[in-house]
């Protein structure tokens, strides 16, 4: 029997619809054989496979119809056949459920997370931060969209040693690249009944490539007639997200920025255990937690919390129309978290994985 759950956290948990896929065209088409759709699953590093699996035994209980294609590619050990495999699969089959994958620090290894998005153009990050029943914290009333750009600023990947001693690391912003992301968040904003886009910059510093941002955000915003436009700088957005986060709505991002303010999104609902997102390119669209967060130090301890992943999951059935599985998993997912008796660590419980994954079946029978 389903715990009662307000309508507000339902309404939450129908927050992506279907037709957001058309913000970015309509060239996706992730494939569909013998009724059903063959889904692209990277279960990444550190808690990756734990988490990952408790999505797969979720769906196989609920006979949703996907038949994963999993790829094991690992951040670790950079194996290029192993990302070649991936971005293969995921451009045959057009949408993935993927699990962080560790970028070690050292100069020879680059990120894969970061390949991935580059390879597949996959430019847009969307992360929900919104305050989860039966998960107590200090602040209460955030619901906070972060939209991404993924692909360049300081994540361009572009850096040399001039002279010993000396690195040169290159910012990128383009006025394209800026566009397509603006246009996103005020697609995502009309579509989805949201008021307020504010565009996160250092244009007080940064003249030319945030200056670039933050006008080119206004500008787009121009297009979007009810829905009001800000900015901010990125050092105010992040002491006003951790005194009066109630104030935001949709926020566009630079890449460094928003990486930061995802991480501070989490702690303010409760941890990277419980927000989900979302990356979206022309084509292809890949869903992950949104605050990444690889969790080597607690990997095969079963004691991750899956709800992050559990409710991007979520976001994907939304994507590909099936929004009936959809709206059960995530249904029976903030039951057992409004319940409160079936709680992993990071949420002062002592539950594990699989507790957790069982309660939620619970819940759906």
């Amino acid at each position: 029997m389903m715990h009662s759950v307000s309508k507000r956290t339902l309404a939450s948990s129908r927050f992506f619809t279907r037709s957001l896929a058309t913000t970015i065209g309509d060239n996706f088409g992730p494939k569909k054989y013998g009724g059903k759709y063959t889904v692209t699953l990277i279960p990444g590093d550190g808690i990756g496979k734990e988490i990952t699996d408790s999505v797969k035994t979720i769906f196989e209980h609920q006979r949703v119809p996907i038949e994963w294609e999993q790829v094991d590619v690992s951040g670790v050990d950079s194996d290029k056949a192993k990302i070649d495999e991936a971005v293969l699969s995921l451009k045959r089959n057009k949408i993935g459920l993927k699990g962080i994958l560790h970028t070690p620090n050292t100069p020879v290894n680059k990120s894969l997370n970061v390949a991935l998005r580059k390879e597949l153009d996959i430019f847009a990050s969307l992360v929900l931060i919104k305050n989860i029943p039966g998960v107590e914290t200090a602040l209460k009333d955030i619901d906070m969209v972060l939209v991404r750009e993924n692909t360049e600023g300081e994540y361009s990947g572009l850096e040399h040693q001039s002279v010993p001693g000396v690195v040169e690391s290159l910012k990128i912003i383009s006025k394209y690249k800026t566009e397509r992301i603006a246009k996103f968040a005020f697609d995502f904003a009309k579509k989805n009944d949201r008021k307020l886009v504010t565009a996160i910059h250092k244009a007080n510093i940064m003249k030319l490539a945030d200056g670039l941002f933050r006008q080119t955000v206004k500008e787009v915003g121009v297009d979007y007639p009810g829905i009001e436009v800000k900015d901010m700088i990125v050092d105010n957005a992040s002491m006003q997200a951790v005194s009066w986060p109630q104030q935001f709505d949709v926020l566009v991002t630079p890449n460094l920025y928003g990486s930061i303010l995802s991480n501070i999104g989490a702690a303010l609902i409760g941890g990277p255990g419980l927000v989900p997102g979302a990356n979206f390119g022309r084509e292809h669209a890949v869903f992950e937690p949104g605050c990444r967060h690889v969790g080597l130090d607690i990997k095969d301890k079963n004691v991750a919390n899956p709800t992050a992943m559990i409710l991007s999951a979520t976001m994907l059935l939304r994507h590909l129309g099936l929004d009936a599985h959809a709206d059960a998993i995530s249904s029976a997912t903030y039951a057992v978290l409004a319940e409160g008796s079936v709680r992993t660590p990071d949420i002062g419980g002592s539950s594990t994985t699989t507790d957790f994954t069982e309660a939620i079946l619970k819940q759906l029978d």
